[in-house]
C-alpha cells in the first residue's frame, strides 16, 4: 500500500516543500490573505498547527506528531481538491494582524480600507483627513460582511459608536461572532436591510463602505476559489457601479456637517469623474492599491 503524506512527512520543512509543490501542480488561485504558493503553504502550516503566522523559520526543522501531520495532510488535500479559499478551511482570516473568524457565508475580509484606518495621513497625522480621531463619535460600516472593519474601526476611533449593516441575515450572523471575539457587542450594533435602509436618517460623522463592486460577466468568469464566496458579496450590476451609485445618492443625507465617506470601488475612476463631474473625488492609495478608494466630505457633497 502506498504511503500517504501523513504517514510519510516528518517536519514543517517537509509539509511546506509538499504543500507548495501541491498547490503549484494543481495550478490554484490565490487572493484571500497571500498571493502565491509559498505564501499559502506558509500560511497554512502555520495557522494549522497554531504557530505565530510571521515566524516561520524558528519552526521549520520540528517534528510533528501524528495528528499534526494528519491535520496538515487533510488542509492540504482539501485546498487542493475543493478549491475553497484557505481562510474557510481554516475558519480564520486575518486583516492587519488582526484575527477574523469567517465560513461560506461571508466574502474572505480584504478590504484596502482596513489598510487606510491605520494610515496616520488618513486619521491623526498632519494634514490627515481625519485631524482629531477623537472626535469621530458615530460611524457606519455600510456592507459590513464579517464585520472586519467595524471592528477595526472600533478600535481606530475609540470615542465612536458604530452601526455596521449588510443585506444578508447569514453575513450578520458571522460578524456577531467577531463582535463578541474582539469586545465589541456593546459598540457596534448590527443591522440588517440594503444600505441606509435600516437607520431611520441618523447620521455619522465617518460612512465606511465596502460595497459589491464587480461587473455580472467579470463574476460569472471568477476562478473556482472566487467564485465559493458569496455572489452577492461580489456582483453590482453591468459594470459593478450599481451600488456606489446608489451610496453616492443617500450618503449626503446621512452624513453630519462634518462627516466623511470613504467608500472602496475597484477599478474604473474614470467611470466615476465622467458621471460625477461636480463631485471633487479624493481618490486614496494604499501600499496594495492606487485609486481604488475614495473619499468625500458632506461639504463636498453641499458644493456639488
Amino acid at each position: 500500500m502506498k504511503a500517504t503524506p501523513a504517514q510519510t512527512l516528518r517536519t514543517v520543512r517537509d509539509f511546506l516543500r509538499f504543500a507548495v509543490s501541491s498547490f503549484n501542480r494543481a495550478e490554484l488561485t490565490y487572493g484571500h490573505g497571500t498571493t502565491n504558493a509559498y505564501d499559502e503553504a506558509a500560511y497554512l502550516v502555520l495557522e494549522g498547527l497554531s504557530l505565530p503566522i510571521d515566524q516561520l523559520e524558528p519552526f521549520l526543522d520540528a517534528r510533528l506528531l501524528p495528528d499534526e501531520t494528519e491535520r496538515l495532510a487533510g488542509l492540504i488535500e482539501a485546498r487542493v481538491k475543493t478549491r475553497k479559499p484557505l481562510p474557510y478551511l481554516l475558519n480564520k482570516a486575518y486583516m492587519h494582524g488582526v484575527p477574523f473568524y469567517v465560513d461560506e457565508r461571508v466574502i474572505v475580509p480584504r478590504s484596502y480600507i482596513g489598510e487606510l484606518l491605520a494610515l496616520p495621513s488618513f486619521a491623526g497625522g498632519d494634514d490627515a483627513l481625519i485631524p482629531e480621531p477623537d472626535s469621530v463619535e458615530t460611524i457606519l460600516d455600510l456592507c459590513t460582511g464579517s464585520g472586519c472593519l467595524a471592528v477595526l474601526s472600533a478600535m481606530r476611533f475609540e470615542n465612536a459608536g458604530i452601526d455596521a449593516t449588510d443585506l444578508s441575515r447569514d453575513a450578520l450572523d458571522v460578524a456577531a461572532i467577531n463582535l463578541a471575539k474582539h469586545g465589541m457587542a456593546d459598540r457596534i450594533s448590527l443591522k440588517q436591510g440594503n444600505l441606509f435602509a435600516p437607520l431611520n436618517g441618523r447620521r455619522y460623522d465617518l460612512i465606511l463602505a465596502n460595497p459589491p463592486y464587480v461587473a455580472e460577466m467579470e463574476v460569472e468568469a471568477f476562478s473556482a476559489e472566487h467564485a465559493a464566496e458569496p455572489r452577492m458579496a461580489h456582483v453590482s450590476g453591468n459594470d459593478g457601479f450599481d451600488l456606489v451609485r446608489q451610496i453616492l445618492a443617500e450618503a449626503p443625507a446621512h452624513l453630519t456637517e462634518t462627516g466623511l465617506l470613504v467608500c472602496e470601488f475597484g477599478t474604473g475612476s474614470e467611470i466615476l469623474e465622467a458621471e460625477y463631474p461636480h463631485l471633487p473625488f479624493n481618490f486614496l492609495d494604499t501600499e496594495e492599491s492606487e485609486g481604488e478608494v475614495f473619499a468625500l466630505s458632506a461639504e463636498d457633497f453641499a458644493r456639488a
